[in-house]
């Protein structure tokens, strides 16, 4: 399985704290979907097209901007995703693109670095997680309803585990 990472850093804090975001996005873009592809029955995973996502490093200030333009909420957030799938069509629709692009993937540094010191755990792991959480949400997982958001839960800490990353949610178990 090749799925193409398209990774935009707009703020250079980013490659300040984790040098190595490229190959960290890289390592958690591939336990996230070759836990998928053994665990989950996704139509795009099978498929026989090219797959990319896009992330994009930026700040607080833009996330916010998105945040309030696209969910009418004006604050920063850690991270936000925009599906280009619809599943409920995928199977009728897939013909037509010669590409299947998830979507893209928007990660605030500030807020994930507070967020990180709030919690005393690594930049990395905290980046790791938001980004794992964020594949999930390309690949058609949300957290709407309670039954939906502990599924995402267990996926997310089984996949992070794949990666040496602790239970982020472990505090509220």
């Amino acid at each position: 399985m090749n799925i193409a990472l398209d990774l935009e850093i707009e703020d250079k804090r980013w490659q300040q704290v984790l040098p190595d975001i490229e190959n960290a996005a890289q390592r958690v873009q591939k336990a996230v979907f070759e836990y998928l592809s053994q665990n989950e029955d996704l139509p795009f995973l099978t498929a026989d097209k090219p797959v990319s996502v896009n992330l994009c490093l930026s700040d607080d200030a833009h996330v916010r901007q998105l945040n309030r333009d696209f969910r009418q909420m004006d604050k920063p957030t850690n991270v936000l995703s925009f599906a280009n799938i619809d599943f409920d069509s995928f199977e009728g629709t897939a013909d037509l693109f010669g590409e299947i692009a998830l979507g893209d993937i928007i990660i605030a540094y500030e807020t994930m670095q507070k967020e990180a010191d709030e919690m005393q755990i690594s930049l990395y792991d905290h980046f790791c997680h938001l980004f794992t959480h964020g594949l999930l949400h390309l690949s058609g997982y949300d957290h709407i309803e309670a039954e939906d958001a502990a599924y995402m839960e267990n996926l997310e800490k089984n996949i992070l585990q794949t990666l040496g990353i602790a239970n982020p949610y472990a505090d509220e178990e």
